[in-house]
Parts: C-alpha cells; sequence; structure tokens
C-alpha cells in the first residue's frame, strides 16, 4: 500500500488560517464588549444633564463607600468610568468637546438628576475632610465648568432656600413663582459662566 504523503506546506497553511479565523473571533468580542460598555455609560448619563467629574485616585474603599452614600441622598450616581469609553458615550450625547479636557486620569462622574450646585458643595466638603479626593470640573447643561467655577456654583444657595427666599419677598402668583422658580438654575449657570470668562480674559 502507498502512503499518505505530507504536505508541510498544506499544514502550515492551514494553521495560519485557523489562527485567523481565533484572532478574528477574540477581536469581535473585543470589539462588542467594548460597545457594550460604552452603551451602559451613555445609559448612566443619558438620566442626566449636570455632571461633576472628580479624581478619586488615593481614596480608599471605604471612603469611596462613604462618599457614594452622602450623594445618594441626592439620588446621584457616582460612576467610574473609562476615560475613552466615556469621551464616546458624551461625544454621542453631543456634549461640547471640551468635557474631553477633564476625562484624563482616574475619572469618577457624579451624575446630578437635580440640585447640581448641592452635589458640587458634597463633593467640595468631601475634599476638605479627604484632600485626595480632587474636583475636576463640571458639565451644567451645556455649560463646561472648571474646578474654580464648579466651586463658585457650589456656594449659590440650594432650590430650598431660594423658594424660602423668593416666598418671603413675592406675593404673586404661584404660577409666576413657579416659572421664576425654573428660570433660575440657566440664569445662575450664565452668570457662573461670565465670571469665568473675565478670568481668563
Amino acid at each position: 500500500m502507498q502512503g499518505k504523503f505530507y504536505d508541510r506546506g498544506t499544514a502550515d497553511r492551514s494553521s495560519r488560517r485557523k489562527g485567523y479565523s481565533n484572532m478574528a473571533i477574540v477581536a469581535k468580542k473585543i470589539q462588542e464588549s467594548k460597545t457594550k460598555a460604552i452603551q451602559e455609560i451613555k445609559e448612566a448619563l443619558g438620566a442626566s444633564k449636570d455632571f461633576i467629574f472628580t479624581d478619586y485616585r488615593g481614596l480608599t474603599v471605604e471612603q469611596i463607600s462613604a462618599l457614594r452614600k452622602q450623594l445618594r441622598t441626592k439620588g446621584v450616581l457616582y460612576k467610574v468610568v473609562k476615560n475613552n469609553f466615556a469621551r464616546i458615550a458624551f461625544q454621542q450625547l453631543s456634549a461640547p468637546g471640551a468635557v474631553a479636557d477633564y476625562l484624563v486620569g482616574p475619572t469618577a462622574v457624579a451624575i446630578a438628576p437635580q440640585d447640581s450646585n448641592e452635589v458640587a458643595k458634597i463633593l467640595l466638603n468631601f475634599t476638605q475632610e479627604f484632600p485626595a479626593l480632587q474636583v475636576k470640573g463640571a458639565l451644567i447643561g451645556d455649560s463646561v465648568f472648571s474646578a474654580q467655577e464648579t466651586a463658585a456654583f457650589s456656594k449659590l444657595p440650594g432650590r430650598l432656600e431660594l423658594v424660602s427666599m423668593l416666598m418671603s419677598v413675592l406675593n404673586g402668583p404661584a404660577r409666576n413663582l413657579a416659572g421664576a422658580l425654573n428660570d433660575i438654575p440657566s440664569r445662575l449657570v450664565r452668570v457662573i459662566k461670565a465670571a469665568g470668562d473675565k478670568k481668563t480674559a
């Protein structure tokens, strides 16, 4: 009987094809994982219009847990993100490009559904006790705040304080009061940005 002829070249080509196929499968899985991670960040960010960016490097697990507990009282999600994924997610949400300046180094984002100035106050108060936490800046609506502007923003009176102040001086219809309250956040943002522009001029 005549034995089978072994063609080493054919075997090598077959082996390479299998290798390329396995690499393609791995690459596809990695891409799917990235796409899923970006979508998860995008969904979390989509729940709010206000975001405060922090550097959490140096905080212990216990300290981060304590901070999250404080932020939850305001309904805030404090999320550690991968910068590359977060940049893509913010871009897909049509956020200002300047947000990318704060997506460097270790980053955790405080996603504030409301009362974002009070959220900034919680974060800045926490930095006094635990200086390892740093507030990088914020995205409030469509306005990007520097760290200094975020600090100024945190000193503004909260919504309840504003209601109390306005109730003491306004005697107009409730509808007018509600309209004034709804317009307060946008006015405050414009004032803070104007102050920041003067400093950088």
